[in-house]
């Protein structure tokens, strides 16, 4: 009997497995393919580049879907790898402006120059700006594992309330009360960091 029964309900190959799952991953592209393209616009900020890593990362994970084990939701998995995949893609692009300002003519350098002088902030303003990231970043890290993730996918990565809740599994009321207490939270953290740069700022100008 036991072998009947093993026979009438064999376990599913290799083979059905992988099909399944290149199955459900075909379902989630088809169902999230417009929130995947606006999360990467939200970090690319061009159209055409969004829709390259839009491409790049489903390809990697059609590549690599035996490798999908079933511990968080397919959607889930896949909306990871639009957001590393656009991140890539920055970091290439930024990357890409700035070697040949070292690497060109004279000439070059002085178009290139004019292309982006306009957009790059002076040198007081970049230095603010690299404070408060430091400060944010600071302040980010001393947040619990939850709210962190919450903080970062909502307000970092741009995704939406219901994007944030279908991708960690949590209700929205929840995602609304996790970034209430994170931002609560960043605020004291990053205002006493700021408190005591300026204290530091005033004992040093008090000192000269």
């Amino acid at each position: 009997m036991a072998a009947t029964a093993l026979q009438l309900n064999p376990k599913p190959n290799a083979v059905e497995c992988y099909q399944s799952k290149v199955q459900e991953l075909t379902d989630v592209i088809t169902h999230h393919s417009v929130r995947f393209r606006r999360i990467a616009l939200g970090h690319l900020s061009n159209v055409a580049d969004a829709e390259d890593a839009v491409q790049d990362a489903l390809l990697s994970a059609l590549t690599h879907v035996h490798q999908f084990r079933g511990q968080a939701k397919m959607s889930t998995w896949l909306t990871t790898i639009v957001i590393n995949s656009a991140r890539m893609k920055l970091r290439r692009r930024l990357t890409s402006v700035q070697l040949p300002l070292g690497e060109t003519d004279g000439q070059q350098d002085l178009l290139l120059g004019n292309i982006v002088s306009d957009t790059r902030p002076g040198p007081e303003e970049a230095y603010r700006e690299r404070e408060i990231a430091a400060t944010l970043a600071q302040a980010t890290s001393r947040l619990s594992p939850t709210l962190r993730t919450t903080f970062q996918l909502r307000d970092i990565d741009g995704l939406s309330i219901r994007e944030t809740s279908d991708l960690l599994g949590v209700p929205t009321g929840t995602i609304k009360a996790r970034l209430a207490r994170a931002r609560v939270r960043l605020r004291e953290v990053m205002g006493r960091s700021i408190r005591r740069k300026r204290e530091r700022s005033y004992s040093r100008d008090g000192n000269c």
